[in-house]
């Protein structure tokens, strides 16, 4: 019934295209797995992973995930708070100084200091501890057979079904729910192009071998634009006023002009002028927390969209790399999920795309409430308010 419904409503938009409509998502399961199936074989993929392939099942766990993703519903310094913990600090240390020669040859070879490495590896599983427990095919297979968001994980089966094929992975390896493969969890698209055998034993093994996941994620995040041996993220004070409508990650400035502002170094001493240009994400408004964001931290964005999850990341990094723990300040009252979900609802009808009314205050709200927030007159600093959800 779904692919019937996505058929007549190509038509009537006067762009049907068979084959792409049946390869993409829905319709008779066995039927669309014959469709992967073809399209693996004409890439090259052999018996194994085909035969993988054909013992993959839909997992509804996979599907409820997918549709209940309420950590990001927290506040960043709730959320950085819970995952910048003390056993990840001392953790991430102690892996520090135990595979510096490992962490030396990637910061030589790609230019991605070893702070910025073991903090993903910190967040992801734990410094390999807690890798996931799903079945890595069918997880892929479920939601790229589901219409919701098959254009992100379509691309990554028949790489998997190649890692198979290869015998580089199991048929039955186990992961993330997203499909996400070992220590650092990397999708088979960049385990495929990105693994680097670390260790010199001639395999990728991104499960077991801290070199080969060390070396692996420093390609990664190289290939999403890291800028070799730059800052991606440093924690500032801001004045009580200062031009609040340019602020924000995108709208990089030089440090001089912040510094002109009167943005300053945490301690309140002057901001020094290393010749970049960054930022000033304010994640909680003026009146919270506030850090530089270089260009750096956009690579963090690639690597997962959530911005409290990037800051965070980028955050973690620099407390491997000396920096002190941030000061939360005392940021304004924000709004609990159900106001968050009417503060969408207002945005939408004032013809914004804020994406789906969830509660989560992601990329195109924010943007939405700094031009709400300049409209009104407000301080324009991207967080919602009371004050706010009560003017609109």
């Amino acid at each position: 019934m779904r692919l019937r419904v996505e058929i007549l409503a190509a038509l009537i938009l006067g762009a049907f295209a068979w084959p792409a409509v049946a390869q993409e998502c829905g319709g008779d399961f066995e039927t669309w797995k014959q469709g992967v199936a073809a399209e693996a074989k004409a890439a090259g993929v052999g018996a194994v992973g085909l035969d993988a392939l054909e013992a993959a099942t839909i997992d509804e766990e996979v599907l409820a995930r997918d549709r209940a993703q309420g950590v990001f519903t927290q506040t960043f310094t709730q959320f950085s708070n819970r995952m910048i913990s003390g056993y990840r600090l001392k953790q991430g240390a102690a892996n520090l100084k135990k595979y510096a020669d490992v962490f030396t040859r990637a910061d030589k070879e790609f230019g991605v200091q070893p702070a910025v490495i073991t903090a993903f590896w910190g967040l992801e599983t734990d410094f390999g501890a807690v890798q996931g427990d799903f079945h890595t095919l069918d997880a892929l297979v479920t939601l790229s057979h589901d219409c919701r968001r098959p254009q992100l994980f379509r691309p990554q089966l028949v790489p998997l079904l190649t890692l198979i094929d290869r015998g580089v992975l199991p048929a039955d390896v186990k992961g993330a729910w997203a499909g996400e493969i070992g220590q650092t969890q990397i999708l088979p698209t960049d385990y495929l192009a990105r693994g680097v055998d670390g260790d010199d034993d001639g395999t990728v093994d991104l499960r077991n071998s801290v070199p080969d996941v060390i070396m692996t994620t420093a390609d990664k995040i190289l290939s999403r634009g890291w800028k070799r041996d730059q800052l991606w993220v440093e924690e500032v004070r801001v004045p009580d006023d200062m031009p609040w409508d340019q602020t924000g990650r995108t709208n990089k400035l030089s440090i001089s002009q912040w510094a002109q502002w009167g943005v300053t170094n945490p301690n309140g001493t002057p901001l020094v002028d290393n010749g970049l240009k960054a930022g000033l994400a304010l994640p909680m408004g003026r009146k919270g927390p506030a850090f530089l964001t270089y260009d750096n931290f956009d690579v963090y964005l690639e690597w997962n969209q959530s911005f409290t999850y990037a800051l965070t990341a980028a955050v973690l990094a620099t407390r491997f790399a000396g920096a002190p723990q941030f000061d939360p300040r005392a940021p304004e009252q924000g709004l609990d999920g159900d106001q968050m979900k009417a503060l969408q609802t207002k945005l939408e009808a004032k013809g914004y795309d804020v994406g789906k009314v969830d509660g989560i205050l992601g990329t195109n709200t924010r943007e939405a409430i700094r031009k709400e927030q300049m409209r009104l007159g407000l301080p324009v600093d991207g967080w919602p308010t009371p004050e706010l959800l009560a003017k609109l």
